[in-house]
């Protein structure tokens, strides 16, 4: 399945990755799913409520996520899934990453390397939870791009 965003709300997660650095940051994306494709519409940016390993871990506390599943709703919108950084790593899922994930949703991963943001992927965890998968990564307003910035 396509992943489509707009420059703008890829170039605010670069921001978000920069400014959380050297932690991760977090967020969810709401949109729509048409035809196949993810319409992501919007972010919503998130506190990373991890405070025990918070540069190579996130967590999104249950009352954000109800907060965002609620902005969603009331905008015709659906969680599609969850954006996050990997400071000085690869924008890749890690095991921990696939053992949190839940199928469906699209996980975009960015690389922050030094505060500045790298690589931006996109990924679904398989079915059976044993792998993600890489998933195409459009701009919707600027043509294609699977890697890194357009």
């Amino acid at each position: 399945m396509a992943i489509e965003l707009s420059l703008e709300n890829w170039t605010r997660i670069e921001q978000h990755g920069a400014e959380a650095y050297p932690n991760e940051c977090c967020g969810m994306l709401l949109g729509q799913e048409k035809d196949g494709r993810k319409i992501i519409v919007d972010i919503l940016p998130l506190k990373n409520a991890r405070d025990d390993s918070p540069r190579n871990r996130f967590l999104i506390l249950p009352e954000d996520f109800i907060r965002g599943d609620q902005e969603a709703k009331s905008r015709g919108l659906d969680i599609l899934g969850f954006y996050h950084s990997h400071p000085d790593h690869f924008a890749q899922p890690s095991e921990y990453d696939r053992q949190h994930a839940w199928p469906w949703y699209t996980y975009l991963i960015l690389g922050v390397n030094g505060g500045v943001p790298g690589a931006l992927t996109g990924w679904l965890l398989s079915q059976d939870g044993g792998q993600f998968l890489q998933e195409e990564l459009r701009v919707s307003d600027k043509g294609s791009a699977s890697a890194g910035r357009p």
